[in-house]
């Protein structure tokens, strides 16, 4: 995974190919050169982009157009919701506004019934049950392995910062919560301008995203995050962050005592 599909070449993009070179016994430079090109074309030769109709379910909302940055604010409102129809449909297609708006200049996304173009996006589940996590610290990323070693999947990641740095060493995979609730506890925890204990409703603006995988440390887990262009770009507060999509599909693949390596 390259994180979000913006269509610009940077960092995340450098990693997930050399992730895919390394998984292919390529040389691994991470550039997209004509042997990865061609290695890629021999795995799947479907089109980039496909054609959406935008539904009902995606423009009825409840939305929030604006999200409060502040704790308490967040707590009190019902669902950490998504802004509008564009932002739920950048999401379920991987990328940003601005990629949606480029490729349907001038089309009002608001409307049930149009056709836009959106990328076609990859399959949402694994191929096989993810029974290793490997968590990067160096290189920000996530790494998912199967029973026989195979490597799974390659996430780009948010892990740990100077003031709250990730944990190391190896834990397991103690839960995994669905749209989950966020508890922020002063007592507890050092960042976030609340003083006193408030949660925070589920949603995909939520601070852990959609998904919680919870992990053998108190207060630690992989989860979502409310700001997918961020990924691998920021900083965490000592978890581990991936874009929602890429957090639900490692999600739907790991169970229970699955174990989690930090490493870096």
């Amino acid at each position: 995974s390259p994180g979000v599909i913006d269509g610009l070449s940077g960092e995340n993009v450098r990693q997930a190919i050399a992730a895919y070179e390394s998984a292919k016994g390529l040389p691994v430079d991470g550039l997209l050169d004509a042997q990865v090109f061609s290695s890629l074309l021999v795995g799947d030769i479907a089109p980039a982009l496909t054609d959406y109709v935008i539904s009902e379910k995606d423009v009825a909302g409840p939305f929030v157009p604006d999200m409060p940055t502040d704790l308490t604010a967040m707590s009190k409102l019902p669902k950490l919701a998504y802004s509008g129809p564009a932002e739920l449909l950048s999401e379920t297609f991987h990328t940003t506004p601005a990629v949606l708006e480029a490729l349907n200049p001038g089309v009002d996304l608001t409307r049930a019934g149009t056709t836009i173009i959106v990328p076609a996006v990859g399959a949402a589940r694994l191929a096989a049950p993810v029974t290793r996590i490997v968590v990067d610290k160096a290189e920000r990323a996530v790494r998912a392995y199967a029973a026989d070693g195979r490597l799974l999947a390659f996430y780009p990641a948010s892990i740990g910062s100077e003031d709250r740095p990730a944990p190391e060493g190896s834990m397991t995979v103690r839960a995994v919560a669905p749209n989950p609730t966020y508890t922020f506890d002063p007592k507890r925890l050092t960042f976030g301008s609340s003083k006193t204990k408030v949660t925070i409703p589920a949603g995909p603006n939520s601070p852990v995203g959609l998904v919680w995988i919870d992990l053998s440390k108190d207060t630690f887990g992989i989860h979502g995050a409310d700001d997918p262009k961020a990924i691998g770009k920021t900083f965490s507060h000592g978890c581990v962050r991936l874009t929602n999509w890429d957090a639900q599909q490692l999600a739907a693949a790991v169970k229970a005592g699955v174990r989690v390596d930090f490493t870096g």
